[in-house]
């Protein structure tokens, strides 16, 4: 399908991307990677008069470390995210995430700051966001504020930013194996390459045997990313024989919907067996 006519602009700066997207108001769309930006305009899904590419705007690429944070630039593609040894060392369960992402063409040209604000609840790299309690930073014409990621995704497609405000970088917290983190993503999909059925991310520490601290992301149980709370609280201090009892509660407060892919209620059933499998994993106790 031919996509709507539409103005396209390509600012140079941080800034001129901020005064263009103020002007144009809620009549413009952002294309950094275009992965998915793209199969909308194709599909006539959205209708923007004016589409603003950010893609070449320098400084929006690349990992660093900041003190005790890892800072990601949204323009950063998912091959690179998977590629950086800081992201493996310290963001294992992002590079575990980011590998499941489409195929190696869609790596090359999606970015992570590009998969966020898309918030689609079915994507894999949302849910990592939360479970990593990552901060997100945008610029706006009063310069930048900080985001945490439980209040970045607001409805289904839908985020916190401003109209007049551009993603410009990720910020998460450092994790390391030493310090007793495990991870692991998992996701089962209908077929190769397709978005989550339902997707679990988990972030586990350990400490004397038990589990002394997780973090649960849930991917596609409902209009946003989620956190599976009732089996976080659940799964402190417990061991082995105590985790599929606390991941019994990983669809508590969610409202997953139905479609040709699954039922509410299988998914429902997802949740509870990806979260036993995805704990356990990143607890070392599978």
């Amino acid at each position: 399908m031919i996509p709507p006519a539409f103005e396209y602009v390509r600012p140079a700066s941080v800034d001129e991307a901020v005064r263009t997207l103020g002007a144009a108001g809620e009549d413009a769309k952002v294309l950094a990677g275009g992965q998915s930006l793209l199969p909308l305009l194709r599909l006539r899904l959205t209708f923007p008069e004016l589409v603003v590419d950010v893609g070449r705007i320098p400084g929006l690429r690349g990992v660093r470390e900041d003190g005790g944070t890892l800072v990601i630039g949204a323009l950063t593609t998912h091959h690179d995210v998977l590629a950086d040894p800081l992201v493996r060392r310290h963001a294992g369960l992002l590079a575990a995430a980011t590998a499941t992402v489409a195929d190696p063409a869609i790596r090359h040209r999606g970015t992570l700051g590009g998969s966020l604000a898309h918030a689609d609840p079915a994507g894999d790299l949302p849910a990592v966001a939360l479970a990593l309690d990552a901060e997100l930073v945008a610029a706006g014409p009063g310069g930048q504020r900080t985001i945490p990621a439980r209040e970045f995704f607001v409805d289904y497609l839908q985020t916190s930013l401003r109209p007049d405000e551009l993603l410009v970088e990720v910020r998460l917290p450092m994790t390391d194996k030493a310090e007793g983190w495990g991870f692991h993503y998992e996701k089962f999909s209908r077929v190769a390459q397709a978005w989550a059925v339902v997707g679990v991310a988990a972030l586990v520490r350990r400490d004397h045997g038990h589990i002394a601290e997780a973090r649960v992301g849930l991917s596609n149980m409902g209009s946003t990313p989620l956190r599976a709370s009732a089996t976080e609280e659940a799964l402190v201090g417990v061991g082995p024989d105590g985790v599929a009892g606390a991941a019994r509660s990983a669809a508590e407060g969610t409202r997953p919907t139905g479609d040709p892919s699954a039922s509410p209620e299988y998914r429902a059933h997802l949740a509870r067996v990806l979260t036993r499998r995805s704990v356990l994993a990143a607890a070392g106790m599978g």
